[in-house]
């Protein structure tokens, strides 16, 4: 089924669209501009009990149709000379009740990448409860005619996003502006991953739509591909939904042919641990030591989103864990795009070491995991930073810890400061030639790792 665009759309009591980047765009080179997506999606139904099988090769069969309304937010570059011919397209996140998603992207940005971000499951719309923080509500204006019944339309939804991007569009607005698209690569973090795993095992191999996929801090299962009425709500659910979240259940389906990224932050290698795959032509899956699903400096910049976009938000616990994903995710960006344009493979990255019945990480005289990728914090540490949380809730379980040492201790490792930014900047860079940092994030990096020198 084929979805029908229009805009850009404008006004609203806003005047803008919810969680656009908070970069400036103009000054890169790029212009925003959002759209309604409408038309039917089908929902889809399991075929054989298929999403019980651990292999991923999971079929299923068209179920009940829906209509439906929802936006797209698009970036893209102003000049067509300065397009790199990839579009990603980003499943929003809405496991706090509202859109979540990377529109804050140096490395697509300065790359040459469109951006497109898709409102595709129901709770982006409406909200959850008891805040109700949805578009519809945000600005009822601009987004008060936006529906979808249910989330198992969702994966259809997807799909013709991706039609209305990809190299054979056909339709009169065009919400990349005439670019001459070559490849469309899907990216989901947490949440949005698992019902990409879903897409990637189900819906892929009949559709053929999507040349390649980024799963971000993803933690081994699938979405359900049937939900009805049902809304995950993470405000009223409790423990219930961490009690089987670090238990990955299904691999990714490996005879598609295009290119399949996995990175995982320490949290979510231990719920992939048994679901581990091995590296091959068209799949990458990548581990970091020393991190966790969220970090400080991550809720630090969503915070300064809340105040902007008047969002009430989860305070900022202490000890939470101070390595961040998102410069990890700017190197897959950038190895992506290698990868499904000139055919030219990501580094392979060693796994975190685990041992033991339950296996459980292998930890150094820090505590810090061995193995993985070791950014420049975990190679030079000031503090033990982990997946391992401060509390039994699910919040804490993303948080992971962070515990600074002492300066005593800081100083015995390094002699002096000018030591242990010496140190520093050579991991920094040592990550650069390894594959897993960009070169232009160093300076922040080192920056960061100054302030952390005793007094």
């Amino acid at each position: 089924m084929k979805a029908l665009v229009e805009g850009p759309i404008t006004g609203g009591t806003r005047g803008r669209p919810f969680a656009a980047s908070t970069l400036d765009f103009e000054k890169l080179g790029y212009e925003e501009e959002e759209y309604l997506l409408s038309g039917t999606a089908a929902g889809f139904h399991d075929l054989d009990d298929s999403f019980s099988r651990r292999d991923g090769l999971w079929t299923v069969e068209p179920a009940a149709q829906s209509e439906y309304c929802t936006r797209l937010l698009v970036y893209r570059p102003k000049d067509p000379k300065a397009f790199n011919g990839t579009v990603v397209l980003l499943w929003n996140n809405v496991t706090a009740g509202y859109d979540l998603f990377g529109a804050d992207s140096l490395e697509l940005f300065e790359n040459g990448s469109a951006l497109a971000c898709l409102t595709i499951q129901k709770a982006g719309i409406e909200g959850l409860p008891p805040l109700k923080q949805g578009l519809a509500q945000w600005d009822p204006d601009r987004y008060g005619t936006l529906s979808i019944a249910s989330d198992d339309y969702s994966y259809d939804i997807f799909t013709q996003a991706a039609r209305t991007l990809g190299p054979n569009r056909d339709t009169p607005i065009d919400p990349v502006g005439g670019l001459h698209v070559k490849h469309v690569i899907a990216q989901g973090a947490s949440q949005s991953a698992s019902r990409l795993a879903t897409y990637i095992n189900a819906i892929q191999p009949i559709e053929k739509v999507l040349d390649g996929f980024i799963l971000s801090i993803y933690f081994g299962q699938g979405a359900p591909i049937e939900v009805f009425d049902a809304v995950v709500n993470i405000n009223t659910s409790g423990d219930k939904i961490s009690d089987n979240l670090l238990l990955g259940r299904n691999v990714i389906r490996d005879d598609l042919g295009i290119p399949i990224f996995i990175v995982n932050s320490e949290l979510e290698a231990i719920a992939c641990y048994n679901v581990r795959q091995p590296d091959t032509k068209t799949f990458r899956y990548w581990e970091s030591a020393g991190t966790s699903h969220t970090s400080r400096q991550g809720r630090e910049k969503r915070r300064q989103l809340f105040e902007r976009d008047q969002i009430v938000g989860r305070l900022i616990e202490p000890c939470v864990n101070e390595i961040p994903m998102g410069l990890l995710y700017e190197a897959v960006f950038h190895h992506m795009q290698q990868w499904v344009a000139q055919d030219i493979e990501p580094p392979i990255q060693p796994k975190i070491k685990f041992s033991g019945n339950p296996p459980e990480i292998v930890r150094d005289d820090h505590g810090i995991a061995v193995g993985g990728i070791r950014l420049p914090q975990v190679d030079v540490p000031v503090a033990t930073n982990s997946a391992v949380p401060l509390a039994a809730d699910l919040i804490a379980l993303l948080g992971g810890s962070c515990f600074a040492f002492d300066a005593e201790k800081i100083k015995s490792l390094y002699g002096d400061r000018a030591t242990f930014i010496a140190q520093f900047e050579a991991a920094a860079e040592n990550a650069v030639r390894n594959g897993v940092l960009r070169p232009r994030d160093v300076p922040e990096l080192v920056a960061e790792a100054e302030l952390n020198w005793p007094g």
